[in-house]
């Protein structure tokens, strides 16, 4: 038996991995306000800078988007760059599972802290009861099941009628607006949800978050797995202890879980040299550590670097359209015009 060293190596990648993700959310934000303020001051001085990288938060119309392209062959010119970043989320879940959840996103990076303050104070973490998770999982399928069903059978004219209205051009404003000037009702949801991730590890993650259902349906058809080699197991449990997904990894030859977000904490803590890998699925081959790392930044990158190559990130919607409609952002309905 080979005994690994103790110090995780992989977890540092992905900590750093989070932060600048994290550190490019917060840029992004800062840009918008200033943007926002611009609109709030009629257009006093020279526009900033509108960040394409705010349509991020626009999934839905990312989705109709993508509809629309798969339908027309062409990229509808209003907020194109959310369909790069949603096309780019998609690649990285099928290449490396639900790593987007792990590796990239900033409510992921949150989930995670609570946790670890929850392990700090309290020396342990609540675990909901297995006949529970299971149903409480369900909910974020249904609720991408109602996006879904609702998108999917639209036609162009009914896409258009979204896509070319006054409220998709200023949907990323009104995304803004509804957390800066956020009603004491909504407070109190994202407050109460929150608190309970707080106290029920992952909550929004694990339970709520249709975002995450539609990667963990990708990752199903992942392309990398971690794999056990049961000759060289131990039977320690580490690896199922530390998964934040609660996935019995000791028990498997292979994980093929919706809920695996390759986090690799389990390939980290186990003691055993080569024996909870990276594997290339269809290869059989294994993969080293920092391929998941690598692979998530080049990947997202590359992607939304095409859409910008291509000339389809910057969205057609111009600072004074932007201007124009602003007035007006509160009348506006998701299919009247």
């Amino acid at each position: 038996m080979i005994v690994k060293n103790d110090i995780p190596s992989i977890q540092s990648w992905r900590t750093i991995v989070q932060v600048l993700f994290v550190v490019l959310v917060l840029w992004i934000g800062v840009e918008f306000y200033f943007f926002v303020d611009w609109l709030e001051a009629d257009g006093a001085g020279e526009p900033p800078v509108r960040p394409p990288g705010s349509e991020a938060f626009l999934p839905i119309a990312s989705l109709m988007n993508l509809s629309y392209t798969l339908q027309t062959g062409s990229i509808h010119p209003v907020h194109p760059a959310g369909l790069f970043i949603f096309l780019a989320i998609m690649l990285v879940s099928w290449i490396f599972g639900k790593s987007f959840c792990s590796w990239i996103c900033p409510f992921g990076l949150l989930s995670e802290s609570l946790v670890q303050i929850q392990q700090s104070l309290f020396k342990r973490v609540l675990e909901i009861p297995r006949w529970l998770d299971a149903p409480l999982r369900s909910l974020k399928y249904l609720l991408l099941g109602f996006f879904v069903l609702a998108i999917i059978p639209m036609g162009v004219a009914e896409l258009l009628d979204y896509l070319d209205s006054p409220y998709h051009a200023v949907a990323d404003v009104k995304m803004y607006l509804f957390f800066a000037r956020i009603t004491p009702f909504a407070l109190y949801v994202v407050l109460g949800l929150v608190l309970l991730s707080a106290v029920i590890p992952f909550f929004w993650c694990r339970y709520l978050c249709p975002y995450g259902a539609l990667l963990g349906m990708t990752g199903l058809l992942s392309l990398n797995r971690i794999s056990r080699k049961s000759e060289s197991c131990i039977d320690c449990a580490k690896c199922a202890q530390v998964c934040p997904a609660r996935i019995a990894v000791d028990k498997v030859s292979r994980v093929h879980s919706d809920e695996c977000t390759t986090c690799m904490q389990c390939v980290d803590i186990c003691p055993v040299k080569d024996t909870l890998v990276l594997e290339n699925v269809p290869s059989r081959k294994e993969l080293p550590n920092w391929t998941v790392a690598a692979g998530v930044v080049v990947l997202f990158l590359l992607i939304t670097g095409l859409g910008m190559l291509s000339g389809n990130w910057q969205g057609s919607v111009s600072p004074e359209m932007y201007l124009d409609l602003y007035p007006g952002i509160d009348t506006y309905t998701h299919t009247g015009r």
